[in-house]
């Protein structure tokens, strides 16, 4: 069986969510917004998913008190899903559901067209229903709306500022209105806004073991790139102390420095912390530090007397 995508999943959570006729009705209205044909000539929804088609079929009929409100057609394409062609096809019937939800062609979504305030999220459930869509988080933050006009689009994209605080961008493509989301936390106020509050957590989750992934991630980086650092620095005092060894020789160091010389050619991996330490007596890192400059200082002045002798 295959396994039902996450856009789906938040569906089927939104529609299993609406409890009342009030909240039917206003999803039902967010369905019809975005209708294929919203008219008195035809009234028909397109869709793939298969708890839509039932609740749009259960719903008219209610409304219409019949059994019989809503044509169901399939049309079976290549290689994809069922697509489902829900038609109210009496003309009575589509005069009675655009007179219900006062709807007409203009697909106006004012706040004189809309139920109350507190069913506002239904309505964007249902146009998210019909016409919505969101991204794995796994994969990436998306969520987008393809509207049939440019109306409606910035009417959605209004509804959402005023009353969520949510802020939408929107792009054409192909002909189409897009509203999109992709803000992380936006798109988790958006859902349990509409009543998916499972995949609000879901999405919480994911963004919480991405962001304990990425501070690994830039946690083991830092340190290998401390490591490369203290690394580069121990190579390079090996190559001091070889060339005072090869010159005036270490035995003519003074005592702690030879000392700590010796220690940090058998030991090209330990920090300045460790060489401090395997000294007699140990010393600081600060101090250890201190003396590893003095080892630097003699290199540097036998270089530049070889270099005057070449001269």
């Amino acid at each position: 069986m295959q396994e039902l995508s996450f856009s789906y999943r938040a569906k089927q959570e939104i529609i299993e969510r609406i409890n009342s006729r009030d909240k039917a009705d206003a999803c039902l209205m967010g369905v019809l917004l975005c209708a294929t044909h919203l008219g008195t000539d035809e009234l028909s929804v397109l869709t793939e998913n298969a708890m839509l088609r039932d609740f749009f079929v259960l719903n008219v009929n209610r409304i219409l008190e019949c059994d019989d409100g809503v044509t169901v057609g399939e049309i079976q394409r290549r290689g994809s899903a069922v697509l489902y062609d829900l038609s109210i096809t009496r003309p009575q019937d589509r005069l009675f559901i655009l007179d219900y939800f006062q709807l007409d062609e203009s697909r106006g979504m004012s706040k004189e067209d809309l139920p109350k305030e507190k069913y506002y999220p239904y309505v964007v459930g249902g146009i998210f229903l019909a016409c919505g869509s969101v991204n794995n988080p796994e994969k990436k933050y998306h969520m987008e709306f393809v509207m049939p006009t440019l109306e409606l689009c910035n009417s959605l994209g209004l509804l959402l500022i005023d009353n969520y605080g949510i802020i939408p961008k929107h792009v054409e493509r192909k002909h189409y209105q897009i509203v999109y989301i992709k803000d992380s936390e936006n798109i988790i106020d958006i859902l349990t806004m509409m009543g998916a509050q499972m995949s609000s957590l879901e999405i919480m989750n994911v963004k919480m073991m991405k962001d304990v992934k990425n501070k690994i991630n830039r946690s083991m980086n830092c340190d290998n790139a401390n490591i490369d650092k203290a690394l580069g620095a121990a190579e390079r005092q090996i190559t001091d102390i070889e060339l005072i060894d090869s010159t005036m020789g270490l035995d003519n160091l003074p005592d702690n420095l030879r000392e700590i010389a010796k220690v940090r050619y058998e030991n090209i991996d330990y920090t300045l912390k460790e060489l401090g330490a395997a000294l007699d007596p140990p010393i600081s890192r600060s101090g250890a530090n201190h003396r590893m400059q003095k080892i630097a200082e003699i290199a540097e002045s036998i270089r530049k007397e070889k270099a005057k002798r070449l001269d």
